[in-house]
């Protein structure tokens, strides 16, 4: 029973870890509305009626499309995936969905150590995966490269499945081969807080996720021009008094700290320091935190604690003054998910549905998987109607190229001073590529497969 306790405190400290929490845009004013025309954001006629026919492929037929959505709300109970797919679905179907054809989705509930048996479920029935993810998301790419199902997700964790084949990232702030915080953290450690960056710490999760997220953010510090001073390790179960490792942040005199696991472990580690009045420079809890629950957990220590968020180029969620397009998400989620509270996934999952949306439009009514993956992979300049900066799709291993920062207050989360230079963001970091080996994408080589097989 111990080791079973284990093996999902480790597994839930991977998710946590994953980002499952929280474009140029105009300046203007006028309210959006949550149109039945299919329009969105800079987007033209997403979702559409039409006298589709026919049943090209297996989730396919003259009146729907079906598709998957990988969550592990069963065990986290946190819904932003399912939500944004009940948004998106009832928006785009309202419009008259895609080419006529309404837009039904499964819920694939991998329960965190339920992968393979949930994709399985997908494969057998799913036209395509679109607008979730997994923790352990390696587990499953086999898998789902076998049964030749396209992938659209709005997040990828573990490095199996990151850049796998039949798979098109629309937004997420997990690289192969870069760093997606350097810009960050060039301007933590050179400009606004330029004292700290010979005494940066780190606090790591003990699970695989976790750990080499923090090899790649160690050697990134080390690139810009940081020194890591302290690096510790915590139980993935938690830990129930975090006195000695604030004690230990202390003596060592850390002036900014990256942490990676549990956010609300975080709050408790914050509320100790806070106790022993020693504020750091700031805190990267990872946009994984960027949520009213990390606010509500650090409630005692955010006045003082400086905890600072890389968005990574996606419009922050309090910007709908300066976005059309996240206006719109707000009047759309008013309409279809009253209640339900937006998030960093939330932005990612609906960048990932307006590209399968768009994609899948193109190919008429002789819908198949091979047709809409080309024509994801074909938008070079992608930015989910405004959602979030341009991305190369065609390019799976484009660089970053923008950041922009968020800071926790008591009022809760606001732009920083980070001096951005396009619109809400800052773009003006060269890109930096890891030197290090953290493990390679499964390809359809690895299944006995080719692109040939499939149609």
């Amino acid at each position: 029973m111990k080791s079973q306790r284990k093996v999902v405190a480790v597994v839930a400290m991977a998710l946590l870890a994953a980002g499952c929490g929280r474009s140029e845009t105009g300046e203007e004013t006028a309210p959006a509305q949550v149109a039945t025309s299919g329009d969105f954001g800079d987007l033209s006629g997403i979702c559409h009626g039409g006298t589709a026919t026919g049943a090209p492929t297996q989730g396919v037929t003259a009146t729907e499309i079906e598709v998957g959505v990988f969550s592990d709300v069963g065990f986290t109970k946190q819904p932003e995936f399912v939500d944004a797919a009940k948004v998106f679905t009832s928006w785009c179907n309202a419009a008259g969905g895609i080419n006529g054809r309404k837009v039904v989705f499964e819920v694939r509930d991998s329960n965190l150590l339920e992968v393979r048996p949930r994709m399985l479920d997908a494969c057998r029935e799913d036209f395509a995966l679109v607008g979730g993810g997994a923790a352990l998301d390696g587990l499953g790419v086999k898998d789902r490269l076998a049964c030749l199902l396209p992938e659209f997700p709005a997040q990828v964790s573990q490095s199996q499945n990151l850049q796998s084949d039949l798979q098109v990232s629309a937004l997420t702030s997990t690289y192969a081969h870069y760093e997606p915080y350097f810009g960050f953290r060039k301007w933590l450690l050179n400009e606004a807080y330029p004292e700290s960056a010979g005494a940066i710490g780190i606090i790591n999760g003990d699970s695989p996720v976790t750990k080499v997220l923090g090899d790649k953010a160690v050697e990134a510090i080390k690139a810009a021009g940081g020194t890591v001073t302290y690096s510790e390790l915590y139980p993935a179960s938690g830990v129930s008094d975090w006195t000695p490792y604030a004690q230990a942040i202390k003596n060592k005199n850390v002036r900014g700290l990256v942490f990676y696991g549990d956010f609300r472990q975080l709050g408790k580690l914050e509320d100790v320091l806070t106790g022993m009045n020693y504020e750091l420079d700031w805190i990267d809890p990872t946009n994984n935190s960027y949520n009213p629950q990390f606010l509500h957990a650090a409630a005692q220590s955010v006045g003082m604690q400086n905890n600072v968020v890389d968005l990574t180029g996606a419009v922050p969620v309090e910007a709908s003054a300066a976005s059309t397009a996240m206006r719109q998400v707000h009047d759309m989620y008013a309409k279809y998910a009253p209640g339900a509270e937006l998030a960093l996934g939330s932005v990612r999952a609906l960048s990932s549905w307006l590209l399968f949306a768009k994609a899948a439009a193109s190919c008429g009514d002789e819908l198949t998987r091979r047709c809409v993956l080309e024509a994801a992979a074909k938008e070079t300049a992608w930015t989910g109607g405004g959602l979030h900066t341009a991305r190369d799709l065609s390019d799976k291993d484009a660089a970053p190229d923008c950041f922009n920062v968020m800071q926790a207050t008591p009022e809760g989360w606001k732009q920083a001073d980070f001096k951005p230079d396009r619109g809400l963001y800052r773009c003006d970091v060269p890109p930096y590529r890891y030197t290090g080996a953290y493990g390679s994408a499964t390809t359809l080589a690895d299944v006995g497969k080719t692109l040939g097989d499939l149609k």
